[in-house]
């Protein structure tokens, strides 16, 4: 227990020190999991709208294939999204491996289907009559969806924490896609398995703990702003 108790004090030194490699960790970690929640979301949100609020065809079977791809293999993202980006691949002469935005591609396909899935879930479990009394009393097409959208904030929030905690702890995609350079594409997750890999376990602790710190401090205060509306 001690080398945990070492690396919590030495997490904080690090902090306080201003230490340029765990910083840079730190950066990249919250630059990937920003750009691939922005995309996650502005395309699962709609998504997981449209599922949830119609009935269409084969309906019940993209639903299945939705959920399925909730519990997708982090390292299968990587494989696939390297496949693409290398240079003999399709999307190779766009330059996006090795970089945090080839990172972010992966993160993001990653977190869309639990997007989709659960705010679909959250469109489904409200009361029925909500869209008969909207039309009923003169809403438009728009002022249905924003109301839905609105009367189902809190598990549309839920995915999205479901999202950003999958995203944020990822190692395959970021490990195969990203390359684990240093100072340039090194995330905590990464930093943590390769300082675990050369047996510093101490500062694979504190790398732990600054993750640890992160989650908690984005998921409390969604969760402040759940409370507060």
């Amino acid at each position: 227990m001690n080398y945990i108790i070492d690396g919590l004090f030495q997490a904080i030194q690090l902090l306080i020190n201003g230490d340029g490699e765990t910083y840079s960790a730190v950066y990249a970690s919250i630059r990937v999991s920003v750009y691939s929640m922005i995309v996650s979301l502005f395309i699962g949100i709609p998504a997981g709208f449209l599922m949830g609020h119609h009935d269409f065809l084969w309906k019940k079977h993209i639903r299945t294939i939705t959920d399925t791809l909730m519990s997708l293999p982090t390292v299968l993202v990587g494989l696939l999204v390297y496949a693409f980006l290398t240079n003999r691949g399709p999307l190779g002469e766009y330059g996006f491996l090795f970089t945090l935005e080839g990172i972010a591609i992966g993160q993001a396909i990653l977190a869309l289907p639990i997007v989709i899935a659960l705010t679909a879930t959250a469109v489904e479990s409200m009361d029925y009559k909500l869209k008969v009394t909207l039309v009923s009393l003169g809403a438009s097409r728009r002022q249905v969806l924003f109301s839905t959208l609105w009367e189902a904030r809190y598990g549309i929030l839920a995915a999205s924490m479901n999202a950003f905690g999958r995203v944020l702890t990822e190692v395959g995609i970021a490990m195969m896609v990203g390359g684990n350079i240093k100072w340039h594409t090194r995330t905590i997750t990464t930093a943590i398995a390769l300082e675990t890999n050369k047996g510093e376990f101490v500062t694979g602790v504190a790398l732990g703990i600054v993750l640890m710190a992160i989650a908690f401090i984005v998921n409390f205060s969604l969760s402040f702003l759940r409370n507060r509306s």
